[in-house]
C-alpha cells in the first residue's frame, strides 16, 4: 500500500507512473492466471496501463519466502531473469517507476543470490519502508547499512505505523530519522480505510523527486 500510495501521489501530480512487483509469492487463481493482490493494486493504481504479466511476471502460489515457494513448484528464481522482465516493462515511457520487493532486502532468490541483486543490477535507488513496532530501529538501520554496502543509494524512507499503540512512537521515528541519511517521505498512520488515496495524503513526493528518484 505504501508503493501504491506513492504511485497515487504521482498520479495526482500528473506524472506517468508505473508500479512493478516482479516476484510475488501468495497468488490466487484469476481469469488471467495466478495473481497477487498487491500486484493487482499496483497495476490498477499506476497511470501507465500494463498487462498483469508485465507487472508481475513471476507469480508463485504459496504465501512464503519466494525461493521456498519456487521450490514447491520446482522452479528456480534468478536475478538476471527478474531484471530482464523489469527492463522490458521499463521500456514504457514513465516519470515515476517503483519496483516493489518481496519480503525484505536479504530474502533469498536462490542459493547464491538475494532479492537485493535485482536493484543492484538495475542500478536504482531504494525506498525503505519501516514497519513501526518494537524492534523497528534495529531493522531500519541494519537494512540501510546493507543497502549502502551493496552500493546503492537510499532515496528515502517511510514510517508505516503497524502498531498505533507503540510506546514512544514519535521518539522512535525521530531516532531513525537522526540516523538515516535519507529524507523521511511520510508517516502513514494505521488507517481504518487504507485506500491508495488515503495513503497518498501522508506521503511527500516532493522529497522523493528532490532526492533524484526516477
Amino acid at each position: 500500500m505504501i508503493t501504491a500510495g506513492l504511485l497515487q501521489a504521482g498520479n495526482e501530480r500528473g506524472l506517468r507512473t508505473i508500479g512493478l512487483k516482479p516476484v510475488a509469492a501468495g497468488c490466487e487463481p484469476h481469469e488471467q492466471g495466478l495473481c497477487n493482490a498487491d500486484a493487482l493494486t499496483l497495476q490498477s493504481t499506476a497511470s501507465v496501463r500494463l498487462g498483469y504479466q508485465q507487472v508481475n511476471p513471476i507469480a508463485l502460489e504459496q504465501p512464503m519466502a519466494p525461493h521456498l515457494a519456487a521450490l514447491r513448484e520446482n522452479r528456480r528464481l534468478d536475478a538476471e531473469r527478474v531484471v530482464a522482465f523489469c527492463r522490458g516493462s521499463l521500456m514504457q515511457p514513465a516519470d515515476l517507476v517503483l519496483i516493489e520487493g518481496a519480503g525484505g532486502w536479504r530474502v533469498p532468490l536462490n542459493q547464491r543470490e538475494t532479492l537485493a541483486r535485482v536493484p543492484q543490477l538495475l542500478e536504482i535507488p531504494v525506498i525503505l519502508v519501516v514497519g513501526m513496532k518494537l524492534g523497528c530501529i534495529n531493522h531500519a538501520l541494519l537494512t540501510a547499512e546493507a543497502v549502502a554496502r551493496d552500493g546503492l543509494r537510499l532515496a528515502g524512507w517511510v514510517a508505516n505505523v503497524i502498531d498505533p499503540q507503540m510506546t514512544a512512537l514519535e521518539e522512535n521515528i525521530d531516532s531513525i530519522r537522526a540516523c538515516l541519511r535519507a529524507p523521511l517521505l511520510g508517516v502513514v498512520p494505521r488507517l481504518e480505510d487504507p485506500g491508495v488515496e488515503a495513503v497518498a495524503k501522508h506521503l511527500d513526493l516532493d522529497l522523493l523527486l528532490g532526492a533524484g528518484e526516477s
